[in-house]
């Protein structure tokens, strides 16, 4: 049975935060807000949960689990980022885009691509994930709230706790989210390639 945490959206309880962070260092799965839709986060160097994850997302290791990180130089530590992209992406984060990128050292093989080495990150620009990050200090693993054979994502708190209350450990509660996911950006050519259209504007990147 998840527990169900209601957190203040702009300004998060630091108790509860804690508390969120002491769950997913001990394994859980947590569905939380960003600033696109709801995602399921999980330890990046769990591998049960990462599984875990994958069987409730009802996808496979080709599919690009995201790290969501707390800033640009989180992101460089985890992906090969030149002066080039180092550019595009601080025009661009925080905010509602997933770039595709190489994967460094830093990430345990099984998390990345398993034929091309890359992987997705993302800076979300909401108050609660930031603080969840800070507290962890370290990215998280995530996804977004999709179930299998669904095409909306889950957005209400209430129907995640309902439809998942028996496979995750907590929901956090931090409002509705928005429906549109993030725009996917594959930055790993010398051209930014646009994957999907979401809710950050592309024509940042000339797209």
């Amino acid at each position: 049975m998840s527990q169900f945490f209601q957190i203040h959206p702009d300004n998060p309880q630091l108790r509860l935060i804690k508390q969120a962070a002491q769950i997913i260092d001990q394994g859980g799965i947590v569905a939380l807000p960003t600033d696109s839709c709801y995602a399921l986060v999980c330890h990046l160097d769990d591998k049960d949960a990462v599984m875990r994850l994958r069987r409730i997302r009802g996808v496979d290791e080709k599919h690009h689990l995201t790290l969501l990180c707390r800033d640009l130089s989180e992101i460089a530590q985890y992906a090969k980022v030149d002066n080039r992209q180092f550019r595009m992406l601080k025009a661009a984060t925080p905010g509602a885009y997933t770039f595709i990128l190489e994967a460094t050292k830093e990430v345990p093989r099984r998390l990345s691509h398993p034929s091309r080495k890359t992987i997705g990150l993302r800076v979300p620009e909401n108050s609660i994930t930031h603080a969840l990050l800070a507290e962890l200090k370290q990215p998280l693993l995530g996804t977004t709230l999709i179930l299998p054979d669904e095409e909306e994502p889950l957005t209400d708190p209430e129907l995640v706790r309902e439809r998942l209350e028996k496979q995750i450990d907590l929901v956090i509660d931090g409002g509705a989210c928005s429906l549109i996911p993030t725009t996917v950006i594959d930055m790993t050519q010398e051209m930014p390639e646009l994957i999907r259209q979401g809710r950050g504007d592309a024509a940042l990147f000339g797209l």
